[in-house]
């Protein structure tokens, strides 16, 4: 029997916020396309990863941070219920029985599942619950073959990719299906190159600037400075990842830290397996974001998708304006607490999932283990969006 979250996801109709942004005076101005925001489903965890097959099929991930969640990676079902994926098996993991438990073939802590486009679910596993200590041999990258719902590929990350302090966050994939990019939110920042085919992995740009929190940033929530009751606030370090669909050039941003990072994927794959040079000097400086989490490049589009937790909204950006671009509000909803990761769907509306980080036990010591969480969805129309052109003009 499927698992059922807490209830059912209702439609929930908002509009879409209209975002002018003024440009230099020979660019036009952009508006953002009316639309809807519809509650897809509605779970009793917290949910971070989304993604949607070609054919429509939906699955998300609950990882383990403050709780010992029932189920690690499911899909959801048309009726909004829940079902292990791939099977209740992978979901067996308890933290209670790890020492009775094989890591390698059990979901440990999932951060991420990504749909490739080639008939599989990735899913990724950094194997450290509560964002602390890595369980051996629980790092790894998983592929599931869609036509049997079955694991067709695991690979395996020893501590030179995953080393004590990783967390493994999200994933892309080479349009070609060779090489796969993971960004390193943990305690050292990186951005960890796969070769599939082989499922060797090297960390890349491990301890670059690009990759760690950014100095002088605070990440807020509801106006005031998130902070957990020992004084610490948000240090995630490379977590959003965003890959042009052309595969060519790879995007990245830590969530404390405003800047948007980009380089070559040649260059990164150089200096991971073919003895190039350090990539660090190759990094390019992208403009700012603001706060974001999640980031997701439209395949036909182009355009960048950036979650802003701080303000309750979905930003989107028009990357061949260049690095003087800014994002343009998409949709701004209290519901959206804390927009977490993206997917596309097949008809080209673009999901969202709400964390609720800023609501969680790491911040709010009286909150409860479990949280409610949604999953969304914009529709095509506003997802079309073109976003901002060039620089904002100045106030008047």
């Amino acid at each position: 029997m499927p698992y059922r979250p807490s209830s059912i996801g209702l439609l929930a109709g908002v509009s879409i916020l209209a975002a002018t942004l003024a440009a230099p005076a020979q660019a036009q101005n952009v508006k953002a396309k009316a639309g809807t925001l519809q509650r897809v489903a509605e779970f009793g965890h917290q949910v971070t990863g989304v993604t949607v097959s070609k054919d429509g099929r939906i699955f998300v991930n609950f990882p383990r941070w403050t709780e010992d969640s029932p189920v690690s990676v499911a899909e959801v079902m048309k009726d909004g219920s829940i079902r292990p994926f791939p099977d209740p098996e992978w979901n067996a993991w308890r933290n209670a029985r790890k020492d009775e438990m094989s890591a390698r073939d059990h979901w440990v802590c999932v951060q991420s599942v990504v749909a490739d486009g080639r008939g599989n679910v990735w899913v990724l596993d950094p194997a450290a619950p509560a964002q602390a200590q890595v369980v051996p041999m629980g790092p790894k990258l998983v592929r599931i073959d869609l036509a049997s719902n079955s694991v067709a590929q695991t690979i395996a990350f020893d501590e030179t990719v995953a080393p004590q302090g990783s967390y493994l966050n999200d994933v892309r994939f080479a349009p070609d299906g060779q090489y796969a990019y993971i960004t390193d939110s943990g305690a050292k920042g990186a951005i960890v190159v796969v070769d599939l085919s082989s499922g060797k992995a090297r960390r890349v740009l491990d301890g670059h600037p690009s990759t760690q929190p950014e100095k002088g940033v605070t990440v807020k929530a509801d106006g005031r400075e998130l902070r957990r009751p020992d004084g610490r606030g948000v240090e995630f370090a490379a977590d959003g990842i965003a890959l042009s669909p052309d595969g060519e050039t790879l995007y990245w941003q830590a969530i404390k830290g405003r800047t948007l990072y980009r380089i070559a994927t040649r260059t990164l794959i150089e200096t991971g397996f073919r003895g190039g040079q350090d990539a660090g000097p190759q990094v390019e400086s992208y403009g700012k974001n603001g706060v974001a989490d999640g980031l997701l490049i439209g395949r036909e589009s182009g355009r960048m998708y950036v979650s802003a937790p701080e303000e309750d909204a979905v930003k989107v950006r028009d990357l061949s304006a260049g690095p003087a671009s800014e994002p343009a509000m998409l949709v701004k909803d209290k519901r959206l607490r804390w927009p977490d990761t993206f997917a596309e769907g097949p008809d080209g509306s673009i999901y969202v999932t709400t964390s609720r980080i800023q609501d969680s036990a790491f911040f709010k010591p009286d909150a409860p283990k479990s949280l409610t969480t949604q999953l969304w969805r914009i529709d095509r129309n506003a997802a079309e969006a073109t976003g901002s052109v060039g620089q904002q003009a100045p106030r008047r």
